[in-house]
């Protein structure tokens, strides 16, 4: 009984997000800044999360100035989250009047051969996900739900637009590498901190951050070039530009290529601080013997 409760009340959850997609953006928009108003007071866990990475990557910023840039990241993040109702939910054209795609040259100029996608986590991946997947095959790692309705939602609506292959971190890399061989390509955001395995500490804003080093692996074993992607939110929406391919890379070393892809990220934050994925406890890892920071 408790869980066909729980199935029921999920399809209200999943029918109200569906009818949310149905607004003009601007309101929608709204919405998502009068919700994150709203919600400030009781999501003091996130606040301190976001505090603490902002405290950690701008020690220059006054506390106001901090403050402030966490309240814009709290609008930013439920918007983003907004937004998925028209990215899941609505019909093509709108997806494509949302998120301006650019650079796809850059993908047909490498023909037959492999390549990922890289990003990075800003709020805005999920557009880009759907943007490119309504022109590539695409494979994506994701972190499954407890609510296996909304689970099996989530995955089929992100997957509408073409064939598509999910993956968590459990399934390894063997699938992906077949999945590269068939044609697909990896959308990778490799930015976050998994834990000490297949990581390496180097510096993210000056502070050791637990890098994975799968992406210079993968790249590696499959003959694989780097198309990095910028994510930028707007007011009319969305811009993904699909960047030309790293030279050299990867270079055979991790550290390296792992330095490479954080000083990239801090190079994008800069213009969009309150953009990046701040509410991710990006240094909960840390080098042994240093105390924790969360």
């Amino acid at each position: 009984m408790k869980q066909k409760l729980n199935a029921l009340l999920t399809w209200f959850g999943i029918g109200c997000f569906v009818l949310l997609g149905c607004l003009p953006l601007p309101v929608l928009r709204g919405l998502g800044w009068l919700i994150a108003q709203l919600a400030y007071p009781f999501a003091r866990e996130r606040r301190h999360v976001i505090a603490t990475n902002l405290q950690l990557c701008f020690p220059d910023l006054s506390e106001q100035q901090r403050q402030r840039l966490l309240k814009r990241h709290l609008v930013a993040f439920v918007q983003s989250f907004l937004d998925r109702s028209i990215l899941w939910c609505q019909p093509a054209w709108r997806v494509r009047r949302l998120v301006r795609l650019s650079g796809l040259e850059h993908a047909a100029a490498l023909g037959d051969q492999a390549f990922f996608f890289l990003g990075a986590h800003f709020v805005g991946l999920d557009a880009a996900w759907t943007r490119i997947s309504m022109e590539h095959k695409l494979i994506g790692m994701y972190i499954r739900q407890k609510n296996r309705v909304f689970d099996q939602w989530m995955r089929d609506r992100r997957d509408r637009f073409g064939e598509n292959l999910g993956l968590t971190r459990q399934d390894g890399i063997r699938p992906a590498l077949r999945a590269l061989k068939q044609g697909f390509h990896f959308l990778y955001f490799p930015d976050m901190d998994y834990g000490p395995e297949d990581a390496i500490f180097v510096p993210f804003f000056g502070i050791p951050a637990a890098t994975i080093t799968a992406t210079s692996r993968m790249a590696k074993a499959a003959g694989a070039a780097i198309l990095p992607v910028t994510i930028r939110m707007t007011w009319r929406g969305y811009e993904v530009a699909i960047l030309p391919p790293w030279p050299n890379y990867p270079s055979g070393d991790d550290a390296a290529d792992a330095r490479q892809l954080n000083a990239w990220i801090e190079s994008l934050v800069p213009s969009m601080p309150e953009q990046y994925f701040w509410v991710h406890k990006r240094f909960k890892t840390r080098p042994p013997g240093v105390a924790k920071v969360y």
